[in-house]
């Protein structure tokens, strides 16, 4: 008897699990960003992966509410209001401008942030190590001197270099800061071309065409979305075009020394699992991408008039082919 009552209240235990387990709640992730393009798709896959790899699967333990700003402002900040009203378990903010909308609609719901270059500037944490508050994330700041090395070796005897950003970005205004300040010690003069629209980018490249001897894309959202027609303007006009992104290498610019934005995502998602298990996002510390890729596209390459050296083709971890 007592074995048969055991046995039972095991049973019982395990049926009232089963179905205390049924009855929870999936976990629900929102997700925003201020524009798709290559780079930030690659990142919220990412996300998306290594919450997959945590157990969490869409439609059964978890919600994902994902909503696109479409490189609009005020977009960002409605999503932003929408996302604090529906109260979910982490808000996840790609690129800046989403995740300045966000951190300025809430002080409460977890965030974390991914694709941010400059997340003090940006004022979404004071303190990179011990952020406190609801706001953690992945800043992904460029290896600026790193990359101009790169555009030295590739094109030596250019003295001018010519820079596209949106100057109503914050993360663009400081790399490009960042960019005329390691410039100077490189022997590089920066020209400014603003484009406060993707509309906007086509004439601002042209504007460089005259003034630089090779063209540098930032992480700059507004001209990564649009990059196609600084690419048309660096063929047409001989002058080679460098990316910040790796992906942008794909779309045609030569070369770039940087990040794989699926592995940045991989990372902010780690964090957001730490998030989903109970820590608290202040008690988390802002994590920096430090892993670099060096891509080459030598059809870009020739359009624009580079020759690659074997030397920096065996050091591509990518080599685009004509």
């Amino acid at each position: 008897m007592p074995i048969f009552a055991s046995g039972l209240t095991a049973i019982l235990l395990l049926i009232t699990s089963f179905f205390a387990f049924a009855a929870e709640s999936p976990r629900t992730v929102a997700l925003t960003q201020i524009v798709e393009h290559p780079s930030l798709d690659a990142a919220r896959h990412g996300i998306l992966d290594e919450l997959a790899a945590a157990g969490y699967t869409l439609g059964q333990n978890l919600k994902i509410d994902y909503q696109n700003a479409q490189g609009n402002p005020i977009t960002a900040a409605q999503i932003a209001r929408k996302f604090v009203g529906d109260r979910p378990d982490v808000i996840v903010t790609i690129t800046t401008p989403s995740a300045q909308a966000v951190v300025a609609a809430t002080r409460e719901l977890p965030v974390v942030f991914c694709s941010v270059s400059d997340p003090l500037g940006a004022k979404l944490v004071n303190n990179l190590a011990k952020p406190g508050g609801n706001v953690t994330g992945t800043s992904d700041l460029s290896p600026i001197a790193e990359q101009l090395d790169l555009i030295r070796e590739l094109s030596p005897d250019a003295k001018k270099l010519g820079v596209l950003y949106n100057p109503g970005e914050a993360n663009s205004v400081s790399l490009v800061a960042l960019l005329k300040t390691q410039a100077s010690g490189k022997g590089l003069q920066v020209i400014e071309a603003t484009a406060p629209k993707s509309g906007d980018v086509l004439s601002a490249a042209r504007q460089l065409a005259g003034k630089a001897e090779a063209i540098y894309i930032p992480l700059d959202n507004t001209v990564v979305s649009a990059l196609e027609a600084v690419i048309k303007v660096g063929r047409d006009a001989r002058i080679p075009v460098y990316s910040a992104d790796t992906d942008s290498v794909g779309r045609g610019t030569i070369a770039s020394l940087g990040f794989d934005y699926y592995d940045v995502g991989r990372q902010t998602g780690q964090q957001v699992v730490r998030i989903l298990r109970g820590e608290k996002p202040g008690d988390i510390p802002v994590e920096r991408v430090k892993k670099l890729n060096l891509y080459i596209n030598l059809q870009a390459a020739e359009a624009m008039g580079v020759t690659i050296p074997d030397s920096i083709r065996q050091r591509a971890v990518n080599l685009s082919k004509p």
